[in-house]
C-alpha cells in the first residue's frame, strides 16, 4: 500500500480545485487507488469530493461577486453574461466545463467587436430561411445556452412550432433534468429528453442519445453553441444544421449548413424576427444564393483585421 496521501489547499489568486480532482483521477487510473473505500487510509475520497464541490461553489460565488460591475462599464453586457454562466453552474444547469467554452467564445466575441457584424446578419437571414422551410425543425439545448437565453429559445420554438430537446456532452447526475425544469420554469410548454431508444449514428459520446420524435427525425437541427462531434454526425445522417458559434474555426462552424458567427444572446432575437418576415418563396430564393463558406471566410477576415488593429 502506498503511503498515506494528504492534500493542501493552495493559497493564491486562484485555487487549484480542478487540479486536485485531476490528481484523484490519475491515482485511480494508475491503480494507486482502485476504489473509494481504499482511500480510507487518507481522507475519504467521497468526503474529499464533497469538500471539493462545496469549495468550488464558494469560489464561484466569490467570482460572481467580484465581477459585479456598474452598468456604465464599457463591457458590462459581456461581464453580465459571464455571471449568468457562473449562476448556471451553481444551479447545476451548466457544466463546470461550460465555463471554459464560454471563455473561449468571449474571446472571439471581443475580436468581432461584441456586435452583430454584416457576415452574421447574412447568416441569420439564411438560417431563418432554412428553418422556415424545414418540415421538422428541432432546437437542441445544452447547459450553456439554457443558462444564457432560455426565453429566447422558447420564443424560437414558438415561432417555428418546433420542440426543444436537451442534449449535452457532460452528463453530471441529474443535469439533463435540471435543464428541463429550468426551461419549463421559464415558460416552455414541453421539453424533449434523450432516450436510449433513439441513437444517432457516427458518434459514441452521450450526445448520441436523442428523442425519437425530436432530433432523431428532424430534417433541420438548430444547434446554438459549439458541438463538433454531433454536428458532423448529423450532417453524415443527411440532416441540415444551423449553428451559432463565435469561433469560425471550430469543427461545428466548418461543418454546419449555416454558421452564424455571433453571440447567441444577440443572434436569437434577430433570428426570430427574420423568420416572422419570411414567406416560402423568398426563403427558397435566399437559400439558393447563400454560400456558407464564403460567409465564414468573411468572419475570419474580420477577426484577422481586428487582431491587426485595423
Amino acid at each position: 500500500m502506498p503511503p498515506p496521501l494528504t492534500f493542501q489547499w493552495t493559497v493564491g489568486a486562484k485555487d487549484n480545485i480542478f487540479g486536485l480532482e485531476l490528481t484523484i483521477n490519475i491515482l485511480q487510473r494508475f491503480k494507486f487507488v482502485k476504489s473509494e473505500p481504499e482511500f480510507g487510509y487518507a481522507p475519504s475520497l467521497a468526503n474529499f469530493r464533497k469538500t471539493l464541490y462545496n469549495r468550488r461553489k464558494l469560489l464561484l460565488r466569490c467570482y460572481a461577486q467580484l465581477s459585479d460591475v456598474p452598468k456604465t462599464h464599457p463591457r458590462y453586457l459581456s461581464l453580465a453574461l459571464r455571471d449568468t454562466i457562473v449562476a448556471g453552474v451553481e444551479q447545476g444547469i451548466t457544466s463546470i466545463h461550460g465555463l471554459i467554452a464560454h471563455g473561449r467564445g468571449e474571446a472571439f466575441d471581443y475580436l468581432i467587436g461584441e456586435a452583430t457584424q454584416p457576415f452574421a446578419t447574412e447568416a441569420i437571414h439564411a438560417a431563418a430561411a432554412m428553418l422556415r422551410l424545414a418540415e421538422h425543425p428541432v432546437i437542441s439545448v445544452n447547459g450553456n445556452v439554457a443558462a444564457l437565453a432560455p426565453e429566447a429559445l422558447i420564443q424560437l420554438g414558438q415561432v417555428l412550432n418546433a420542440p426543444l430537446e436537451v442534449n449535452i456532452f457532460h452528463t453530471e447526475t441529474g443535469r439533463e433534468q435540471r435543464i428541463r425544469e429550468h426551461l419549463l420554469k421559464h415558460g416552455a410548454p414541453d421539453i424533449l429528453m434523450p432516450t436510449p431508444e433513439a441513437q444517432l449514428s457516427y458518434i459514441d459520446s452521450n450526445r448520441k442519445f436523442v428523442h425519437p420524435d425530436g432530433i432523431f427525425k428532424a430534417d433541420v437541427v438548430f444547434v446554438p453553441l459549439e458541438d463538433g462531434d454531433r454536428c458532423e454526425a448529423l450532417r453524415k445522417m443527411g440532416k441540415a444544421v444551423v449553428t451559432v458559434d463565435l469561433n469560425p474555426m471550430s469543427r461545428t462552424a466548418k461543418q454546419a449548413s449555416i454558421t452564424i458567427v455571433d453571440n447567441v444572446v444577440r443572434a436569437l432575437p434577430l433570428l426570430c424576427e427574420e423568420i416572422r418576415n419570411f414567406n416560402d418563396s423568398a426563403a427558397r430564393d435566399t437559400l439558393k444564393n447563400y454560400n456558407n463558406e464564403a460567409v465564414r471566410q468573411e468572419a475570419l477576415r474580420h477577426i484577422s483585421r481586428s487582431g491587426n488593429g485595423d
